[in-house]
This record gives C-alpha cells, sequence and structure tokens, in this order.
C-alpha cells in the first residue's frame, strides 16, 4: 500500500490538493469532519473514491507513538500488505 500524508487544516505541515486526491484509490480520514471539509471542497475529485473514517480524535502531535501506533491498528484491515511501517507522509 502507498500513501501520502495530507491535512485539511490551514496549519497542516502539508494541505490536501486536488492532485493529493487524483491517485489515491481509498482516502482515509481521522474524523468525520475531515471527510465533510474534503467533500466540500473536492466534490468533483472525490468521485469515485472511498472514504474510510478511522475515527481517531485529532488531538496527537505529528507522530505521536500512540498515534502511529493507534493508525497501524486500524489501517491493518484496510492493507493489501503487512507492511505499514512508513507513516512519514
Amino acid at each position: 500500500m502507498l500513501a501520502r500524508s495530507a491535512g485539511t487544516e490551514p496549519g497542516a505541515r502539508v494541505r490536501v490538493a486536488a492532485g493529493h486526491l487524483g491517485w489515491a484509490d481509498i482516502i482515509f480520514v481521522m474524523e468525520k469532519k475531515h471527510a465533510d471539509h474534503l467533500r466540500a471542497k473536492f466534490g468533483a475529485a472525490l468521485r469515485g473514491k472511498t472514504i474510510v473514517n478511522l475515527r481517531i480524535p485529532d488531538d496527537y502531535q505529528f507522530q505521536d507513538p500512540a498515534l502511529v501506533a493507534l493508525l497501524r491498528e486500524r489501517l491493518q484491515a484496510h492493507s493489501r500488505t503487512t507492511d505499514l511501517t512508513d507513516f512519514s507522509g
């Protein structure tokens, strides 16, 4: 599974753009508000895409070990492989 990371908030290290969505088969969000934001801003680019809400509160710091562990756990069910080692974006 190839993955890229981008945020919806103005202070995000990398802000999501239509180009991020174009190559994605599945788009994972941490909270419903993130999916709502993407649909409002990029509705056309999301046609035919699957959005999965991981239901992870967006209150972790970047690369927080607890967040990384939770992401690995939640993403494992969606992975075609078992290699989920790189969350560097």
